[in-house]
């Protein structure tokens, strides 16, 4: 459970923008958990996340069981929907799985901090416990 006074401090140190943005996910789930889906399927969703040095992917919403790998490996900062904000340093082929019983999800975003490219491929499950969030019209997809 989130410790809703934690959560609060730790948004309070979070850039206006930023919290703004979050604020704005709330109301209006963002599904797109990547830059550009590659692939979907009755069973997957394929995507696809470039970021440029101090390119930042905006607040997504996860609901599906995922797993996501580094290509590029790299510096990233997130800030996550319980308030905290995570630098991590990411290494090419590394891998993270993340499942998500029903009702539960994670909000976040991610920001390039280092000087090179940072590439990641994320395949989302559409038999989770969750049903997929619907995409809008206008998410870039590469192929059917």
């Amino acid at each position: 459970m989130i410790d809703k006074a934690a959560e609060a401090k730790s948004k309070a140190d979070w850039p206006a923008d930023i919290a703004a943005e979050f604020a704005r996910e709330a109301k209006n789930p963002n599904p797109c958990v990547g830059s550009t889906l590659l692939s979907e399927n009755e069973r997957t969703r394929v995507w696809i996340i470039r970021l440029a040095p101090g390119e930042r992917i905006g607040f997504h919403r996860h609901v599906l069981d995922y797993f996501w790998t580094s290509v590029s490996g790299g510096r990233g900062r997130q800030h996550v929907h319980d308030g905290t904000t995570v630098e991590y340093t990411y290494v090419p082929g590394e891998t993270r799985h993340e499942t998500y019983g029903l009702g539960e999800f994670k909000v976040h975003d991610l920001e390039n901090l280092g000087d090179r490219e940072m590439v990641f491929m994320t395949v989302e499950f559409k038999d989770s416990a969750n049903k997929p969030l619907p995409l809008p019209s206008t998410v870039q997809r590469q192929a059917a």
